[in-house]
């Protein structure tokens, strides 16, 4: 018989394969995504030291949003987190999408993202 292989683990052999061939340094960080089905979160990270330089996720309270798992809430998060790395000096970074595909609500931040400001 075979056995299927779960969506998530699938989605963590996708990411592994994409972070082989990025990785964020001090002047060009990685933008990291992670999507659940209720909030989707970013993160920016300098690879070389493990730190994370500037969060943003559709949980944050100044964001007040009622539902954090659709399109609208990503394009917030995407122009939140641009704004928070304007104000820590970052304007270039390397996209990881995280296993995920270049669709829907990802697309959507990462679009919203260069639109204000972010350059990758």
């Amino acid at each position: 018989m075979i056995k299927k292989v779960s969506r998530n683990e699938a989605r963590l052999a996708r990411h592994a394969r994409v972070r082989s061939k990025i990785n964020g340094t001090k002047d060009i960080p990685r933008l990291n995504v992670f999507r659940s089905s209720k909030h989707i979160t970013v993160q920016i990270i300098d690879d070389e030291k493990g730190n994370t330089l500037v969060s943003a996720s559709s949980m944050d309270k100044d964001l007040k949003l009622s539902n954090g798992g659709n399109v609208e809430a990503a394009k917030k998060v995407g122009e939140s987190i641009a704004k928070k790395a304007k104000k820590a000096g970052i304007t270039k970074v390397v996209f990881d999408r995280g296993g995920y595909l270049y669709h829907g609500r990802v697309k959507a931040l990462a679009d919203s993202a260069r639109e204000n400001g972010l350059e990758f």
